[in-house]
């Protein structure tokens, strides 16, 4: 038996143990933006960093930082010459809320048919845990012909404040020729997908100020301007009617699709249907003169992710409000300096707001597209996805954000290779997540050949 072989039997062989520390891990909260469940983060670092050593991970170590614990793991290969893949993971989730639109509670892991239903599931405890027992897998056929090494963070769900500034004090540790990053995902079960590019995000917040405070609308209506009123209309017009962005200059630096990327782009062989079907959208909307993939990954785009003016509540209360503000992300693609669009939409909304109010606009966040389609080590897990589904790996640019990448090229020189075992209707960040089980159990087999192709070369 040769050791592919050895391993995919060991793994056939103790699937579900391995499922049974996948359930456990999920039953852990850890809800990262909640201050209360910082014991449970604690938890779940230890309960990874227990079962690392529990399979002959010499070097685990965790990290305090200024919020959650980064874990760092590694295992060495005999050989002096191997090659190190460092693998990026997070094993922190987002919060359960609404708790009512759950059909099962969200620590109680459920499998209903082929799906696993728990919050992290999917995003992302069901892709780390994979990673590692791959590795565990593949230990058992003797050595590794590479260096694998962790990077497991509690704080990407909030930002990852402390991921960046941990990398930078710790380049030696985490020095790598190759790195994995499985927090991305598949376009479908039977398409092995590896994902290239990813958009920038520029996120920023606009407030408009009008009276001191809320106004009986009754006597100041018509005479005192309407917060709300005047951000709507500043909003209506941050958009042409062909659903292109408004801003000037703000597709100045966009590139041009050639016909080969729109090409590889139109590979992935797009279900509008099933899009709407996803999303429960009535009709899918979008720039004119772009395909749904195209506007997904590789257009650059501007959406309201909040507004909140006034009175909200329950029944009535006729009042101008005191201010309104709104939430806004600019997703961004290659060559879009961050900063340079977030002054142009400054600029621009300072513009159109009128003198009967008080505009402010201020940035939260910011981080530029990515691409990597030549990220070392693609080959052989291409090679690898191929072995386990038999079918053409599907080449995706993904329209969110991994700021992570972006990140680990610039400190550490080295591009991610980025792909997944969630399909898109897994319910992410959303009630009911969830994910295909067979569908992980194929990853797990996946990343088993994976780890063992350096030998090959």
């Amino acid at each position: 038996m040769n050791p592919v072989e050895q391993s995919l039997q060991y793994f056939e062989n103790n699937k579900e143990r391995m499922t049974d520390a996948y359930i456990d891990v999920l039953k852990i909260p850890s809800v990262s933006t909640s201050p209360e469940h910082a014991a449970d983060m604690q938890k779940t670092a230890e309960f990874l960093a227990d079962y690392l050593r529990k399979i002959s991970v010499e070097h685990v170590e965790i990290f305090k930082t200024p919020l959650h614990p980064i874990l760092f793991a590694e295992k060495k290969s005999s050989n002096p010459d191997a090659k190190t893949l460092l693998i990026y993971g997070h094993y922190d989730v987002q919060p359960e809320d609404p708790l009512d639109e759950w059909q099962s509670a969200p620590f109680d892991p459920t499998f209903r048919g082929d799906y696993l239903y728990a919050r992290g599931a999917s995003d992302m405890k069901g892709q780390v845990m994979a990673s590692i027992f791959a590795l565990e897998s593949a230990l058992t056929s003797g050595d590794l012909p590479i260096n694998v090494k962790f990077i497991l963070e509690g704080e990407e769900e909030i930002g990852s404040p402390s991921l960046e500034p941990f990398i930078k004090e710790h380049k030696e540790l985490l020095a790598c020729d190759m790195i994995l990053n499985p927090d991305a995902g598949m376009v479908a079960k039977d398409k092995p997908t590896i994902v290239y590019g990813l958009r920038g995000l520029a996120y920023f917040e606009v407030r408009v100020d009008g009276p001191r405070v809320d106004l009986h609308s009754g006597l100041w209506g018509g005479n005192v301007a309407n917060p709300a009123n005047v951000l709507a209309q500043i909003i209506a017009k941050l958009h042409n009617e062909d659903g292109s962005v408004a801003i000037p200059g703000f597709y100045d630096n966009v590139r041009v699709l050639s016909p080969e990327e729109r090409e590889r782009i139109a590979s992935c062989n797009s279900d509008d249907e099933k899009m709407l079907e996803i999303t429960g959208a009535p009709q899918l909307y979008g720039e004119a003169g772009y395909t749904t993939l195209e506007r997904q990954g590789a257009r650059p785009t501007l959406d309201v992710n909040g507004f909140y003016s006034g009175f909200i509540g329950d029944g009535a209360k006729t009042i101008i409000p005191a201010y309104a503000k709104a939430k806004i992300s600019c997703r961004l693609v290659p060559d879009m300096d961050p900063m340079g669009i977030y002054e142009l939409a400054r600029d621009y909304i300072l513009s159109i707001a009128p003198p009967t109010v008080k505009t402010k606009v201020f940035l939260h966040s910011a981080g530029p597209a990515y691409l990597a389609d030549d990220a070392p080590g693609a080959e052989n897990l291409a090679n690898a996805l191929t072995a386990i589904w038999d079918q053409p790996i599907t080449y995706k640019r993904e329209g969110g954000s991994i700021p992570v990448a972006t990140v680990m090229q610039r400190e550490l020189g080295v591009k991610s290779i980025l792909t997944g075992f969630g399909l898109p209707d897994d319910a992410i960040h959303s009630p009911n997540e969830h994910l295909h089980y067979p569908n992980w159990l194929k990853g797990i087999q996946a990343l088993i050949h994976f780890y063992l192709s350096f030998g090959e070369n």
